[in-house]
């Protein structure tokens, strides 16, 4: 494996990677820790339905596995899961996923290592080694250190080295457990009655035992991640990883199911097996099960005793040399689980050292090896101090299974947003019936990891809030600030003369834009007492690095928004101006919306777009899309005079009454044109408001629709407001006319029902496009619920929808 430079000239890792390889690194993974070291717990947990508790699970992860397919298909980079919710969501949600998948996989390392001491030291008892004087636990945890540091060393060799010898592992280990399997359907003639340890007693401890197995065996199912992890070293990604992903999987599912059913059907509780004694509370000994009279132990009651080594006691009775076979196998199973969470906790941490989320050692390339060296070492190191630092197997995979499921949770969110944000994006897998695939993995994920954290075991929701809590703490005390720093700065110029509450914003790509927009938004601003802020974006090709997009600043940007300042100070306002660059217009100015808490954007729209799919153009539609803050939609006509009246045409709701706010604002620092035979000054702007009714409607509908005004016109504190309700068959052949006795017109957007995304609605775009003045179209912000919708579930209104890209 060699190191490469990007076309940004970051560090990046060679494709060396083919589908069986890194196929046989999700198997691998996945196949260690539920089979060999966690069956036993889950057999006692769930009873017969342990089956059933793999089942689900296989069901569960393929939801979110099809997110990681399309995501790992159209982004095949190092750092997986992480790199994708930093894209997708961002900032301290970004870091989180991080900071969470290289805890979840170092800890799953953790369990894998236990396991192998485990394994190791029964073979090592079996084969009646001396123990030194030291107890079997402890045994088990010198193993644990002496395997991860090995794979450590191995991980530091390269991926090549590490795949070849993870590939020969997982075969040996699949070899092993088909057979096992053969030989349990064979013993299956020979086990009297045996479907009746399936039809009596399927469920005894209820759904919750179903729940308790899965939440503790789904860590043995997230070894798909992993495939992840390795974009950047896969060869043709945008073809293998989804096929890898689905494959895994689906080999998987099958084995687990079969290695259940037989460990279950199979074999019979030894007649001299002892059950174990536990101290109660009042300090005597009594059974860990109490059986009642005449009652027999259950062949899953007997496997959940076993623990770690059930599966081995169960091949004991199924096949000639079944326990050091087993061992063997689980000592390979739990290594090739180990190799691959150290592979995957390295390129994690990698990512996030590469972005200045980790120390920048992380993200360090050894000269010889090519490998992530400090990345490496400081993942194994991590494992071993845990290993050593939670007691018990059930809280180690307890503590994983709730950051995976965490993590899993935000990227079922990124696959949403990312669709919204980058639909063009070629995508080797596209997620089927979107969005509910996606949702339906977010509320088995919350299900899952709640039921652990309140239900199963506290002390690795403990550990789950104390790391979360930790990194968050890190974040925002110091890699932030890194972050910040770091990064090429996206702002060019920035000027704050007065800072204001209430704040417009003026986006300006035009001498005419900067001179309509600006005396709009500077009226606004005086009538509100506050500040108008200039903003011009350059836009960057996708090609270039943001710090290369300089050499797209022309001269005469600046002169843009000195015009925006000429109209703010005709009207004595403070302006705040800016120049940046970004990839796309609209992201711009919704990351300085956020940035800045504009109250108000007044965007110019030209009255047709060139933009394919698109009804107002590239740069508007995403926003009115989805508002951060209200929307002024400018349509603009050059008037014959200054404006004297001003039309609101009122439909309800709370758009009408921010249009009637935004028309009151204008009117009152505007005077109009005083007749020429008149030698008074100019007289005042009035406001009509104006509503259509059906010819002939009813009393109770002309009542509501003078409610609707005096809703509208509710709070405005202007004299020279006019209501007018007229009848008309045609709303909009009605407003077309009316319009032209005016100067201007302002327009609340449709209400928009919760789960339906609209721009403005048909008649006010319709209005904007016909209407012989200007017109004025008004759309509030989407509230948290609503702008999350948008982001997420439902589709954008206008542009590009997303197509499998092979």
């Amino acid at each position: 494996m060699e190191a490469t430079q990007s076309a940004e000239g970051g560090v990046t890792l060679s494709r060396d990677l083919r589908l069986f390889d890194i196929t046989m690194i999700g198997v691998g993974a996945m196949i260690g820790a539920g089979i060999f070291v966690l069956t036993g717990a889950a057999a006692g947990a769930a009873g017969p339905a342990l089956i059933l508790a793999f089942m689900l699970n296989g069901i569960v992860t393929t939801f979110t596995a099809m997110a990681y397919a399309e995501l790992g298909s159209a982004y095949p980079e190092a750092g997986g899961g992480y790199l994708w919710v930093k894209e997708g969501l961002g900032g301290a949600q970004g870091f989180l996923s991080g900071w969470m998948s290289w805890f979840a996989h170092v800890v799953a390392g953790s369990l894998y290592g236990l396991g192998f001491g485990h394994f190791a030291s029964e073979l090592w008892r079996m084969a009646g080694l001396p123990d030194f004087g030291m107890s079997q636990a402890l045994m088990a945890h010198i193993f644990m250190t002496i395997i991860v540091i090995l794979f450590t060393y191995l991980n530091y060799l390269g991926a090549s080295e590490t795949g070849t010898v993870g590939n020969v592992i997982t075969i040996a280990k699949v070899i092993i457990l088909g057979a096992f399997v053969v030989f349990g359907i064979a013993a299956l003639g020979n086990t009297p009655n045996w479907q009746s340890r399936f039809t009596e007693g399927f469920l005894p401890n209820g759904a919750g035992g179903i729940f308790a197995a899965m939440g503790l065996t789904f860590i043995a199912f997230e070894g798909y991640e992993i495939i992840a992890q390795s974009g950047e070293e896969v060869m043709n990604p945008m073809r293998n990883i989804p096929r890898a992903i689905l494959m895994s999987i689906a080999v998987v599912v099958v084995i687990y199911v079969a290695v259940a059913f037989v460990s279950i059907a199979a074999i019979q509780v030894p007649d001299d097996f002892e059950m174990p004694l536990v101290e109660n509370a009042e300090g005597e000994m009594v059974p860990v099960i109490e059986l009642a009279e005449g009652e027999e132990l259950r062949t899953y009651q007997y496997l959940g005793l076993q623990g770690e080594v059930a599966v081995v006691r169960a091949a004991e009775q199924l096949m000639p040399f079944g326990a050091i076979l087993l061992l063997i196998s689980g000592l390979a199973s739990t290594m090739s689980a180990l190799n691959a969470t150290t592979y995957s906790s390295s390129r994690v941490s990698f990512a996030m050292g590469r972005d200045k989320n980790l120390p920048d050692s992380f993200a360090h390339i050894d000269p010889r090896r090519h490998t992530p060296v400090i990345a490496v070492i400081a993942s194994g190191a991590l494992m071993i101090f845990l290993a050593w630092a939670l007691t018990g197997i059930e809280t180690v995979a307890s503590a994983a299974d709730i950051m995976f499921l965490l993590l899993f949770l935000q990227v079922n969110v990124a696959l949403m947003t990312l669709r919204h944000k980058m639909p063009t994006m070629k995508r080797g897998f596209i997620v089927p019936l979107f969005p509910w695939v996606p949702l339906i993995g977010i509320v088995s994920n919350i299900a899952l990891a709640a039921y652990l954290v309140l239900g199963y075991n506290q002390t690795a929701g403990l550990v789950t809030i104390g790391w979360v809590g930790g990194g968050l703490l890190l974040y925002y005390a110091y890699f932030v600030r890194k972050e910040q720093i770091e990064k090429p700065s996206e702002i060019l110029h920035e000027e704050v003369l007065v800072s204001r509450d209430y704040s417009v914003m003026v986006p300006v790509a035009t001498e005419d834009q900067a001179r309509v927009l600006g005396d709009i938004g500077a009226k606004i601003a005086a009538d509100r007492s506050g500040e108008v802020m200039a903003l011009h974006v350059a836009t960057v090709p996708q090609q270039l690095s943001l710090a290369d997009g300089r050499v797209f600043i022309k001269e005469g940007r600046r002169q843009l928004l000195e015009r925006v300042i000429e109209q703010a100070e005709a009207h004595e306002v403070p302006v705040h101006t800016m120049i940046r660059l970004s990839r796309k217009v609209a992201d711009a100015i919704d990351r300085t919306v956020t940035e800045n808490a504009t109250n108000l954007v007044v965007l110019g729209w030209p009255g047709q777009t060139n933009t394919s799919n698109r009804v107002f153009g590239s740069v508007i539609d995403p926003i009115v899309d989805n508002p951060p803050t209200d929307i002024a939609l400018v349509r603009y006509r050059e008037p014959a005079r200054l404006p004297c009246s001003i039309l609101v045409a009122v439909a309800g709701g709370l758009n009408s009454r921010h249009a009637v706010r935004l028309a009151v604002s204008l009117a009152r620092q505007t005077r109009c044109a005083p007749a020429a035979s008149d030698g008074a000054g100019p007289p005042p702007v009035k406001v009509v408001l104006y509503h259509v009714t059906p010819p002939g409607a009813p009393e109770s509908e002309r009542v509501r629709a003078a409610k609707t005004l005096s809703y509208a016109r509710n709070g405005v504190d202007y004299p020279y407001v006019e209501e007018r309700l007229v009848e008309a068959p045609n709303p909009f052949d009605a407003l077309l006319d009316e319009a032209a006795n005016h100067d201007m017109v302002v327009v609340g957007a449709s209400e928009e029902p919760l789960f339906r995304n609209i721009l403005f609605g048909s008649l006010p775009e319709q209005l904007a496009r016909e209407a012989p003045v200007t017109v004025i179209v008004v759309k509030r912000h989407s509230g948290p619920i609503h702008r999350f919708l948008r982001q997420t579930v439902l589709e954008p209104s206008s542009g590009e929808r997303v197509t499998n890209g092979r």
